[in-house]
């Protein structure tokens, strides 16, 4: 994929990983970066270009895509957490949101996008992940859930977009030091470091992204079964 001169896409680009992303994507040379936000005023490097994009609203993401019909890299990364809705407790209507915003708006957002990739030679679609598509966590049952199903997601539409030659990068990281992970005692990368792996996997054609450490050992134990993976943790220990 070459980054330089190309035209990309990144959701929730107003801060974390998305700003991150969309930076480095410029940084690589990109000729455009449209940034959505649900909040657009919130994007403020005037080397992006803000677009109105909340993942779980039809209509902006048909704007979106009427908008930059120029796009030849996509990448979804807007996500929502949802820790209020906990395995026992907390209202079901908080997962569900968190699913529309982790599952179904990167699989809206592939649909609407995907012609658009097609007739722009194919490019790319990226879908920022987590450690968690594998590595279950308690206290945020939702997020897992919604990671999980994501990477399966991910790895259907590499098998259909494959037809129009679009490369499908699946993002996978541990903890990344953003306000999304502020509170958990664990070791982190830095958004940059996350988005810089980014841009190089797209330069060298790569379908996935091991972040760091406790991501790439935590899809090596997938081999050794549920325990092995669970087995394994990122946390500090005092």
């Amino acid at each position: 994929m070459q980054i330089n001169g190309s035209v990309a896409l990144v959701t929730g680009a107003n801060r974390g990983i998305g700003l991150a992303v969309a930076q480095a994507l410029v940084e690589a040379g990109a000729a455009k970066v449209y940034a959505g936000a649900r909040k657009p005023e919130t994007v403020v490097d005037d080397r992006l270009i803000p677009v109105r994009l909340d993942v779980t609203s039809a209509e902006d993401i048909a704007a979106a895509a009427a908008l930059a019909e120029d796009v030849d890299v996509v990448v979804n990364n807007a996500g929502a957490a949802g820790i209020e809705a906990q395995l026992f407790t907390g209202s079901l209507d908080v997962a569900r949101e968190v699913m529309e915003t982790n599952v179904f708006g990167p699989w809206e957002i592939a649909r609407a996008f995907a012609p658009i990739l097609a007739a722009n030679g194919g490019g790319a679609l990226v879908n920022v992940l987590s450690s968690t598509s594998w590595w279950a966590m308690a206290g945020a049952p939702a997020y897992s859930a919604s990671k999980a199903a994501a990477w399966s997601l991910t790895n259907a539409l590499r098998l259909g977009l494959a037809k129009q030659n679009t490369l499908v990068v699946g993002v996978h990281s541990g903890f990344v030091d953003t306000d999304f992970s502020a509170a958990i005692p664990a070791d982190k990368i830095t958004a940059i470091d996350l988005a810089d792996q980014i841009v190089r996997a797209l330069a060298e054609d790569r379908t996935e992204v091991l972040a760091d450490e406790f991501t790439a050992a935590t899809r090596r134990a997938l081999a050794g079964g549920i325990e092995a993976v669970q087995g394994i943790t990122p946390y500090k220990v005092s």
